[in-house]
């Protein structure tokens, strides 16, 4: 009995740190795609020069 009881033990450690590991990563996979640049806008707001117009100043 303290066999089985110790088994579930462990298998419950081992699935609280898969849930844990889990969970850490898909909260890292949110924090990265919501903090990632969406494009070509620079960080003041303003739009950036196309390749075209920068060439004729």
């Amino acid at each position: 009995m303290k066999k089985l009881l110790a088994l579930a033990v462990v298998a419950g450690g081992v699935l609280f740190v898969v849930k844990r590991n889990k969970a850490a990563k898909a909260e890292a996979d949110l924090w990265r795609e919501a903090t990632a640049p969406t494009g070509p806008i620079s960080a003041n707001g303003t739009t950036p020069a196309k390749a075209t117009d920068a060439s004729r100043n």
